[in-house]
């Protein structure tokens, strides 16, 4: 039986960034789960990611891919990558596939767009200690940039508040002593695929790349794409090189 797919969002964004995504995945026989982090719902309110660290969102993904009856997939998307890699040190896994992941701790980044958004949320005072509303202008411009305006406007309508105090320790990670983003020494037990955007700035290759060499991970690049690769156009050749990937690993050496 295919093993079970557990899908992790991004910052500000919910289990809704996989409505199209994982119907592949699905035909091809997986169960595919797409929870919402921790605070993150579609009532909640600002108050419910006020606190709330990265540590919390990856020990909750790391409880459901535990509760499920066989070891699962587990796949991220953004910092939704870094909470799938954290959590991929809690628990067994099949396997692991990141998508433009964010940069665990000792990851620099590797361009202005990434420097400017980590320097920007001091602007906002203690953004640590709130819930930080998202910056609709910055998506539309830098995550959603190769979405038609209709697909913009639907997904920056369903963005949620995020947790200030996940964001500065994974955008802030220097000034971070507990190094809470640090995905450890060596790479992670199970397979992985890290995958990026030829064309994002927000987690650019270069960057990514860096981040697959950490984990131990296999890097691939998908040609002309930005920062959206579960919803943005060509989303479907990313799904067929993660299913292509992951039907490799289970293949008899």
């Amino acid at each position: 039986m295919p093993a079970p797919i557990i899908m992790t969002h991004g910052a500000f964004c919910g289990g809704w960034v996989f409505e199209n995504f994982r119907k592949p995945f699905e035909a091809a026989g997986h169960t595919v789960l797409a929870p919402d982090l921790r605070g993150h719902g579609p009532n909640d309110g600002s108050e419910a990611v006020v606190g709330v660290s990265m540590t919390d969102y990856a020990r909750d993904i790391a409880e459901l891919c535990a509760a499920q009856t066989q070891p699962a997939i587990l796949m991220g998307h953004s910092l939704g990558g870094l909470v799938a890699a954290l959590a991929a040190r809690k628990t067994r896994l099949r396997a692991v596939v990141l998508l433009a992941p964010s940069a665990p701790w000792g990851v620099a980044s590797s361009s202005m767009e990434e420097a400017v958004t980590a320097f920007g949320l001091h602007m906002l005072g203690p953004f640590w200690a709130q819930g930080v509303a998202p910056d609709r202008s910055l998506m539309r411009h830098y995550s959603l940039d190769r979405m038609s305006k209709e697909d913009q406007e639907a997904a920056v309508a369903r963005l949620r508040p995020e947790s200030g105090r996940a964001l500065w320790e994974a955008l802030n990670w220097w000034l971070d002593p507990f190094m809470t983003t640090s995905v450890g020494v060596g790479p992670l037990d199970a397979p992985c695929l890290v995958m990026a955007g030829q064309r994002d700035v927000v987690h650019p290759p270069s960057t990514v790349r860096q981040t697959a060499t950490r984990l131990g991970g296999t890097y691939r690049e998908m040609p002309g794409m930005s920062h959206w690769l579960p919803g943005e156009p060509g989303w479907e050749d990313v799904a067929a090189a993660a299913l292509e990937w992951l039907a490799e690993q289970q293949a008899p050496a």
